[in-house]
C-alpha cells in the first residue's frame, strides 16, 4: 500500500483485518519461531532448506503485519452516516446492477483493502466501482473494462 493512498474500510472490514493481525501476531509468529528453532537444532543452517523456508515465511508474515498495522492506523471509516445523499451510489452502499441480458447482481462498494468480488465487495477504485459512484437507480452506466465497454443498469441503491 502506498503511504499517500487513502484506504477506506467498513466496520466489518476493519474487524476482519484486526482479526487477521491478531492471528498473525499471536499464532503465526509463534509457529514460525518454533520452526526456526527446530531447524537450528538440526545443525548447520547454511544449507538447511527448512531453516531458509521458515525465515522466508517469517519475512512474509512480518511484512503483512506491518502492512496491516499501517492500513488500520490510517484507514478512513466507511459508515452509513458517510453517505452524502440517499439513493446515490457511495462508499459502503449496496448496489444492485444488471448487465444487459444478464441476471441482477448485488455489490457493496468498499475500499481496495477489503475488496472481494466473489463475496460481492468491489473496490471504489476498480472500473465498475468507479463507474457506479455517484449514480442513481435507473441509470445506465458504461463501464470501461479490459475486454471492452460493458453496459449495466443500476436497479437499486441501499
Amino acid at each position: 500500500m502506498a503511504t499517500n493512498t487513502v484506504e477506506y474500510l467498513t466496520e466489518d472490514g476493519r474487524r476482519r483485518l484486526e482479526e487477521e493481525l491478531h492471528f498473525l501476531r499471536t499464532v503465526r509468529r509463534a509457529e514460525i519461531a518454533q520452526r526456526i528453532r527446530e531447524a537450528k537444532r538440526e545443525g548447520d543452517v547454511s544449507e538447511n532448506a527448512g531453516y531458509e523456508d521458515a525465515k522466508h515465511e517469517q519475512a512474509l508474515i512480518e511484512g503483512r503485519i506491518e502492512e496491516l498495522e499501517r492500513l488500520l492506523k490510517h484507514a478512513v471509516p466507511i459508515t452509513a452516516e458517510s453517505a452524502e445523499q440517499p439513493g446515490v451510489v457511495t462508499l459502503g452502499c449496496r448496489v444492485t446492477i444488471c448487465e444487459e441480458g444478464g441476471e441482477p447482481e448485488v455489490y457493496q462498494i468498499v475500499g481496495s483493502a477489503e475488496a472481494d468480488p466473489l463475496a460481492g465487495r468491489i473496490s471504489n477504485q476498480c472500473p465498475l466501482g468507479q463507474a457506479l459512484l455517484g449514480r442513481h437507480a435507473g441509470e445506465v452506466v458504461v463501464v470501461r473494462t479490459p475486454s471492452g465497454p460493458m453496459r449495466v443498469r443500476v436497479l437499486r441503491v441501499e
